[in-house]
């Protein structure tokens, strides 16, 4: 007998929903959402007026959340920003390059609290099944920040506004998401709060571009003059940068001009250099080249 995680996963989507805290949908098993994206958008419901997307969809209502997760196992999302949410991410270092002597995210946010004077917060704590640890705050409302990438420390990474957690209860090949502190969930202490304020001193450095193989010196042109913009965008256009820049080039590729993962690779580079998570530069990288190539007009009728 097939065993039905639906019921699970819809008790760890209410739960969360209980908190007040804004679920969507994740794929089955997987962190990227279920619902739909912009090149799939119906426009109807509540996209009628235009594509709403997934962190303006995320809900707290009973009702949708029993509707989505009756009807399959999704696991469970959380829109951060909306919910009044930051979580910090602390990584395990991946040792398939060699980088296993590097301080994992937990060694590095100890370190923070300690050069603050602080104690390890006593906050909301859920166990990721590679090992490492989500710590929830809340954020008042009037204060709106936006994720970081290991700008804060080695290792660390957050998630706030235009990000996403994925929530206690789902389950992905590695393991289940567990939460290990139920307990309540602290307001962001004030040293983290204005640490994340501060502009970084410094910005990850983009490394020359290379490309090779069959690519015309106008791609190449425009994947340099595209990559350079993403990677200068300040926070708050970050992201609508990175989907702008990828869009404008996914016609070179749909015309044979230059590969399609040297597109990917310079703008996963170019995003991460502006401050973004991986993840959400993959999945806008992919998002737009898949809207571009499939819209884009003959070589002949846009020359």
């Amino acid at each position: 007998m097939t065993h039905d995680a639906r019921p699970a996963l819809l008790d760890a989507a209410l739960d969360a929903a209980g908190r007040g805290w804004r679920v969507h949908p994740l794929r089955p098993g997987g962190k990227g959402s279920a619902l739909h994206g912009e090149r799939a958008c119906p426009r109807t419901g509540v996209c009628a007026s235009g594509h709403v997307k997934w962190e303006q969809r995320a809900t707290t209502d009973p009702d949708r959340i029993h509707a989505a997760w009756g009807a399959g196992p999704f696991n469970v999302g959380i829109a951060t920003g909306p919910s009044h949410l930051l979580v910090v991410d602390l990584d395990v270092p991946k040792d398939d390059k060699g980088s296993s002597d590097a301080p994992g995210g937990a060694e590095s946010f100890l370190a923070l609290c300690e050069r603050a004077g602080q104690p390890w917060p006593t906050t909301y704590t859920v166990r990721t099944p590679s090992g490492g640890m989500h710590l929830y705050f809340t954020v008042p409302p009037e204060i709106r920040l936006h994720c970081t990438a290991r700008t804060v420390a080695p290792n660390v990474d957050t998630r706030a506004w235009g990000g996403n957690i994925v929530a206690a209860g789902s389950t992905t090949p590695q393991g289940v998401y567990e939460a290990v502190n139920r307990g309540p969930v602290l307001e962001l202490p004030t040293w983290l709060l204005l640490q994340l304020q501060q502009a970084p001193a410094t910005r990850a450095a983009l490394a020359p571009l290379i490309v090779s193989g069959p690519v015309t010196p106008r791609a190449k042109a425009a994947l340099e003059r595209e990559t350079a913009a993403v990677a200068a965008t300040e926070q708050g256009g970050r992201n609508n940068r990175l989907l702008v820049g990828a869009r404008a080039l996914g016609r070179f590729v749909a015309w044979g001009e230059i590969p399609r993962d040297q597109v990917e690779a310079a703008f996963q580079a170019a995003g991460e250099a502006a401050g973004l998570s991986p993840g959400e530069c993959r999945a806008t990288i992919r998002s737009a080249l898949d809207w571009s190539i499939h819209n884009a007009r003959p070589r002949e009728a846009a020359a």
